[in-house]
């Protein structure tokens, strides 16, 4: 049994001084985790601090005694996954989180690189940066997005900041800087409103500043490349180019109808537009969640509450990524490990992020996969398993700097975090003639 399930000992779990820790965490609003870095530092204001995740055995333990508490519904009246997550996935996501999983593998895989923590608009922010041991390495931002994390990148900042160990050359090199969104993880959680993608946009602009980098590049999926588009918006000249795994291409008045579920006249599209059409008309049917969230976050207070109820509402983000993550949990072999879809979720779980997550739906006032008006060079890669395939011919008018357009064989929304190796491939080749 893993040191995350063994009995607390008769002298106590926790000692007074992490009592004391424990109590500075609630009084400070952060996570114990971050407010145990906090207070080992006098850093203010701008700073930046080094950050180490740990998080109290009682947590974990606590986490264990709900999941083995949790009362199922009874099993759905359908032999698909039409109505969510299947009861029997449910109860394999259960058996495995409580009886094999092991938080302190993930623990220790966060602290292998370099965490931070710095101040940017009255939040914390945690970041990992990572520099390359390579001259001239290109600094990278890394954007994630719903119901990611940070974790998604952790698979491509070795292979992007040591090239030649996997591959590459010395030449392909970054410096990887990875974010938590605010709401995320050990990120600050926002008090007030104000905090859409453009909000992020503008910080994670700060971030790379801070950090001294006069010219980066950035790279997005989900909320990340929304985030992205927007970087590229805000005009600043240190910012070279974005790279997106979840194109904005859409033309608006396209996306708009879809979106209100008006017809859309197709006449003159081609087989791959009218592909994104049908794609689209079919996500903005059952994209419930998200108008949810944008309406109504604090309605999700049970996912606070709940290790499954907070398991089973992100596990349901899209079709071929609950296939996929069903398929896991059912003994294949996938993009992702149980132990993948785990790490996300109890980090979720431990930095109580399940509401305070979602709280940029309500913020935000930009479509998903509308163009921008983006005029910077733009790196796009189109995986087959994304909400929709964005065609090069809407691509090119979206973003008419394009310097890179290429289709993959396999691979989601998760492009990092299922497809590592495909996805470092087309961040060096997109990014390349920006060197």
């Amino acid at each position: 049994m893993s040191e995350m399930f063994r009995t607390p000992s008769r002298r106590g779990f926790l000692s007074v001084a992490a009592a004391a820790t424990g109590a500075a965490a609630l009084s400070s609003g952060h996570p114990p985790a971050v407010a145990a870095a906090a207070a080992t530092t006098s850093a203010v204001g701008p700073a930046i601090r080094p950050f180490r995740v740990h998080e109290p055995r009682a947590k974990l333990l606590d986490l264990r005694r709900r999941i083995i508490a949790t009362q199922f519904p009874e099993k759905e009246p359908v032999s698909d996954q039409s109505q969510g997550p299947p009861l029997a996935m449910m109860q394999s996501v259960a058996a495995y989180w409580a009886n094999h999983y092991d938080w302190r593998r993930c623990e220790k895989r966060f602290n292998s690189f370099p965490n931070f923590l710095t101040e940017i608009d009255g939040l914390d922010f945690h970041f990992v940066h990572v520099r390359s041991k390579h001259k001239n390495a290109l600094p990278l931002l890394l954007s994630h997005g719903w119901p990611g994390s940070i974790l998604e990148q952790m698979k491509v900042i070795e292979p992007l900041t040591n090239p030649t160990k996997f591959g590459g050359n010395a030449s392909d090199a970054f410096d990887v800087v990875v974010p938590s969104m605010p709401g995320y993880g050990y990120s600050s959680k926002p008090t007030t409103t104000g905090w859409g993608p453009d909000h992020v946009a503008r910080v994670w602009i700060e971030l790379m500043k801070r950090l001294g980098y006069t010219k980066f590049v950035a790279s997005g999926g989900d909320w990340g490349a929304v985030v992205v588009d927007l970087m590229a918006l805000e005009g600043a000249p240190e910012l070279a180019g974005i790279h997106t795994n979840m194109a904005g291409v859409v033309p608006p008045e396209v996306d708009g109808a879809l979106f209100s579920h008006d017809p859309v006249d197709t006449t003159g599209f081609s087989p791959e537009e009218r592909q994104v059409v049908d794609d689209l008309t079919f996500f903005y049917q059952h994209v419930y969640y998200a108008l949810l969230l944008a309406d109504r976050p604090q309605t999700m207070a049970g996912l606070a509450d709940s290790p499954l109820g907070l398991a089973t509402w992100l596990l349901d983000h899209d079709a071929a990524s609950l296939a996929l993550i069903s398929r896991v949990f059912a003994g294949q072999k996938e993009g992702l490990s149980r132990e993948d879809v785990l790490d996300n979720l109890t980090h979720y779980w431990l930095t109580k992020s399940g509401v305070s997550s979602s709280r940029i739906y309500a913020d935000n006032r930009f479509p998903f996969f509308a163009r921008k008006g983006v005029t910077i060079p733009v790196a796009v890669s189109v995986f087959p398993d994304e909400l929709y395939e964005p065609p090069r011919s809407w691509a090119e008018e979206a973003y008419p700097n394009l310097i890179h357009y290429n289709k993959l064989a396999r691979g989601g929304h998760f492009a990092a975090w299922e497809q590592p190796a495909l996805f470092t491939k087309e961040v060096r080749t997109g990014f390349r003639s920006l060197r």
